[in-house]
């Protein structure tokens, strides 16, 4: 038997080389997450650099979570049909030249293009790796490759604020924030190299011939773009009637999605999302939870990054290591929160979830009691722990809980909804935060602004955006309450 064809004999007898391949496949991983968290702490210098307007801070964050999601599940699909490892090579070769080109972008406009492309590159990588995990590996060494996944996802959202104030504070301000993109070309050459050597072929699954749902891919996209663009450009335009067109539009596309999935699906096809799932009261619940819950974490550091330095002064180093205290307790969480899960059920999403809406709560009530020209990092220490540690204890095992409401049957096309949620409830969170923190932002307009002028309009404006991001965390709390005590 060929050694770079996948076979369950083939499996067994090459454990070795499936371990490198998982190693490989989690260095796109790991790419994909450090650029959704890396980005935070270079984006008051993007401002500056390229003169961007606030509307387009949003967008780099946004429209790289949007894309990412939208991505995914027909990615999948594609994966299943055409074998993964091109899928994977493809997406990842994309993304490597899509961060080429956000570290050249000249304007705004071309940052973001390149932003949504290199998001629509990682949502074409990543379900590969989870899919080949299925298909390396069994029994307790499955479940080892998916906790190794798991620290890696956790590392590389709480290591990239802090790379990316490194790299800034030590090239400039004018040249650190491209680095922050341009940093992934070395990085997804030695990724292309080892996986077009490493990565076995003949990853596609027998039988599957059902092509990908294009018209509902299209119908989902118009409608979540249509809603996106006022929520990010309307504050900065005044809110004129458009944006409420949009609005409209946007809600009736995605119901016209909906109704489309139950035709494709009545026809015996295979719709992008499968409406039968919704029929599990508790699964739709629990992806309700997923998109506010990202709604919630994705945005703190949007606000916080912003705060630290166009409004109090500090530096984007100094910016990262706030973030330190989450990250910290996002790995201890993390690395506890599969155990506990399986020994206390669903208890440990509720403790998870009520220890970030205390931990956003408290942040909201620092921002608002302590004087902005007295914040330092050390206010924002016990909040940001608790919040962190919250996060690593739900992350992990909740997918797991939201797809044990489904049959078992369905659980991979569950677990594409749950993580299309995810991604769109990051994208729907920075919108919308976006548009309360500088919707909120008033500094005086006649003279230069005094540092004391920044620090009280930017702490405003952070407190009421910390608000907004604390309310979805309480709903999320109250959501986790839709799961099952316990999966099997």
């Amino acid at each position: 038997m060929s050694a770079t064809t996948i076979s369950s004999s083939g499996v067994g007898a090459t454990p070795r080389r499936a371990w490198r391949a998982l190693g490989v496949l989690l260095i796109g991983m790991f790419m994909s997450l450090l650029d959704a968290t890396i980005v935070n702490v270079a984006l008051p210098t993007i401002r500056t650099s390229l003169d961007a307007s606030e509307a387009t801070l949003s967008w780099i964050i946004s429209g790289y979570a949007l894309a990412f999601g939208l991505a995914l599940i027909p990615a999948g699909r594609l994966g299943d049909r055409l074998g993964h490892k091109w899928v994977f090579f493809s997406g990842l070769a994309l993304f490597t030249v899509a961060s080429l080109a956000c570290g050249l972008a000249q304007d705004g406009t071309q940052l973001v293009v390149a932003r949504v492309i290199q998001g629509l590159a990682g949502g074409i990588y990543v379900p590969a790796v989870t899919a080949y995990i299925q298909l390396l590996f069994t029994g307790r060494t499955r479940g080892k490759a998916f906790a190794i996944m798991g620290a890696v996802i956790g590392v590389s959202s709480a290591l990239g604020p802090l790379i990316g104030g490194l790299l800034i504070q030590a090239f400039g301000n004018t040249n650190g924030w491209r680095l922050v993109f341009v940093v992934n070309l070395p990085i997804g050459i030695v990724a292309l190299i080892a996986a077009a050597f490493l990565l076995p072929s003949g990853s596609e699954s027998p039988g599957m011939s059902e092509g990908v749902d294009f018209l509902g891919l299209l119908l989902l996209s118009g409608g979540l773009v249509a809603i996106l663009v006022p929520l990010i450009e309307g504050q900065d335009q005044g809110w004129p009637v458009w944006t409420y067109l949009s609005l409209v539009g946007g809600v009736a596309l995605i119901a016209l999605f909906g109704a489309w999935e139950i035709v494709v699906a009545k026809r015996g096809k295979s719709p992008l999302v499968p409406p039968h799932l919704f029929s599990h009261p508790a699964f739709t619940g629990g992806t309700i939870l997923a998109l506010v819950y990202f709604a919630a974490f994705v945005s703190i550091f949007f606000t916080i990054s912003i705060l630290w330095q166009a409004g109090l002064g500090h530096t984007a180093l100094e910016s990262g290591l706030v973030s330190i205290p989450f990250a910290l307790g996002n790995i201890a969480g993390a690395s506890q929160s599969s155990t506990l899960a399986a020994r206390f059920g669903r208890t440990v999403l509720v403790i998870g979830t009520g220890m970030v809406a205390v931990g956003l709560i408290a942040l909201w009530l620092v921002l608002q009691l302590v004087s902005a020209g007295d914040l330092t990092n050390w206010d924002l220490l016990g909040p940001l722990l608790v919040a962190g540690t919250g996060s690593g204890l739900f992350i992990a095992p909740n997918a797991q809980f939201i797809i044990a409401t489904v049959d078992r049957a369905e659980a991979g096309a569950a677990s594409g909804v749950i993580a299309t949620m995810q991604r769109l409830g990051a994208a729907i969170g920075i919108a919308i935060i976006g548009s309360v923190f500088f919707g909120t932002l008033s500094i005086p307009a006649k003279g230069r602004p005094t540092a004391a002028d920044l620090a009280v309009g930017f702490t405003h404006s952070a407190t009421s955006a910390l608000a907004v991001s604390a309310a979805f965390a309480v709903v999320a709390f109250l959501l986790v309450f839709a799961l099952p005590k316990r999966v099997g």
